[in-house]
């Protein structure tokens, strides 16, 4: 009996105002606590969708404050499609709540309504020549479209970087996020051009002097079009060539490139191909 009382008295001495009484009563709850101050103060969270449920007939996404469970209903997404909807799961998303059960140790949010406030929050702020975060949300060959503060917007191939490219899920993966510059915007149509390639280095002028008419050097097939081959001379360079009269080539191949000609204004370097390497 000695030995449990030490052991109580030594927990007291080492934990200044411990409280055996204040511990065992305590029912505060972290997580209930943002729920709370959530709603209480319009704030937005942010967390991990971690799964897909069906509740009371509607697909609903779920997410976790603590140790508290939360469901975005569909139709509180800010998605119009059930695919897309399931798109998000295992990514981060933004909620407010909308109502909370605490019976039943559950809440209800809605993503789309956190989309709007970021959205507003944006466009106060946002003008042209802003640096601003995108977060990638889908991609296709050569289109993709990221969310910045919000506001969803298609960044075209053209713009994502210098040189070629000649598939952008090559490239990026949704969730993917980088710097992007606004160069045009308006406000009462709410429209806004981005370009990530405006942050970027050009290689241009430089590239020029490193590359002589009638010269050849060892570049890579980066892409094949119909009217044409791009083959990478470095970083952000690709020259457009002819097709080959007698062989054809395939992204990734190794060849040798004569250069014809480098339109300095256009910011163009035109090529032959000689031979595979």
């Amino acid at each position: 009996m000695e030995v449990l009382h030490m052991s109580e008295e030594l927990k007291r001495v080492l934990i200044e105002g411990y409280d055996k009484d204040k511990l065992e009563q305590s029912g505060y709850d972290e997580g209930w606590a943002q729920i709370y101050s959530a709603k209480q103060n319009n704030l937005i969270l942010q967390a991990e969708m971690v799964g897909v449920e069906v509740k009371l007939k509607k697909l609903c996404g779920v997410v976790m404050v603590g140790e508290v469970r939360g469901y975005i209903p569909q139709e509180f997404s800010g998605v119009s499609d059930a695919h897309a909807f399931r798109q998000l799961l295992g990514e981060p998303v933004a909620f407010k709540i909308v109502s909370y059960d605490r019976d039943g140790d559950t809440f209800i949010a809605s993503r789309q309504a956190a989309i709007e406030h970021m959205e507003g929050m944006t466009w106060k702020w946002l003008e042209q020549g802003a640096v601003i975060t995108a977060v990638v949300r889908s991609i296709q060959a050569k289109v993709m479209t990221v969310d910045i503060g919000g506001i969803s917007i298609e960044l075209p191939v053209q713009e994502f970087g210098y040189g070629w490219t000649e598939d952008l899920r090559d490239v990026a993966e949704i969730g993917d996020h980088f710097k992007v510059k606004v160069l045009k915007l308006d406000r009462e149509q709410k429209k806004v051009v981005i370009s990530k390639k405006a942050l970027d280095k050009s290689p241009w002028p430089d590239c020029s002097k490193r590359y002589n008419t009638r010269g050849e050097y060892i570049g890579t097939v980066s892409g094949v079009v119909e009217y044409g081959v791009f083959v990478n001379l470095e970083r952000g360079v690709d020259a457009l060539v002819r097709h080959m009269p007698f062989d054809k080539v395939k992204q990734g191949d190794r060849v040798f490139l004569r250069i014809l000609r480098v339109d300095m204004k256009k910011e163009q370097i035109f090529g032959q191909i000689t031979r595979k390497r």
